[in-house]
């Protein structure tokens, strides 16, 4: 029986961006979710709050982030130990597997103003979360902060260019952004 098969998060995950894909983000719901799952609506709610949630991870990204932050070189600067911890990312989450689901994803939320603004309050938590993960470096609060803003800013740079194919891999993608960002931040 479906509902036993294990990865009920990621199963849920794959129906749920299918279905906002195929019919709409408004007319999909939890039920049409867990069913194209082959799982129940309680087993839905289990894992995710809301079908907006589906789409976002919890904190995982900001944990990820925050761990190969603490994990960087400790001699590394600011913007050194975000590369590090971008790399990180690459290789744990954006990986060649997870390319055609990004694609999607960022298609589906790129239509909803919904998922947009809640696209735009988890690039805030990671924002904060690179922010705290300096600070506990002991990088000044200043410094941390508008390092993580630049962080923030050549990640989402890398997230693009890498779900649409024009990057072979994430880390690669997120190492040159951070150097054009940090260019374009001295010419100022």
């Amino acid at each position: 029986m479906g509902r036993w098969e294990p990865n009920a998060p990621e199963r849920l995950t794959r129906a749920a961006l299918d279905l906002f894909a195929e019919r709409g983000y408004e007319n999909t719901t939890v039920i049409d979710i867990a069913r194209r799952a082959g799982l129940t609506k309680s087993t839905f709610f289990r894992h995710f709050q809301d079908k907006r949630e589906v789409l976002f991870g919890g904190g995982t990204m900001a944990e990820l982030l925050s761990s190969a932050l603490a994990a960087a070189p400790e001699a590394a600067g600011p913007l050194e130990a975000l590369g590090f911890a971008m790399d990180a990312v690459g290789r744990e989450a954006f990986t060649a597997e997870r390319r055609e689901f990004s694609a999607l994803r960022r298609s589906v939320i790129a239509a909803h103003p919904e998922l947009r603004e809640r696209e735009a309050l988890k690039g805030l938590a990671l924002t904060g979360a690179m922010s705290a993960a300096l600070r506990g470096r002991g990088v000044p609060e200043l410094t941390a902060c508008v390092a993580a803003e630049l962080g923030a800013l050549a990640m989402g740079i890398a997230y693009e260019r890498w779900s649409c194919g024009s990057a072979e891999e994430f880390g690669e993608a997120a190492r040159q952004a951070l150097d054009e960002v940090r260019a374009a931040a001295a010419a100022f």
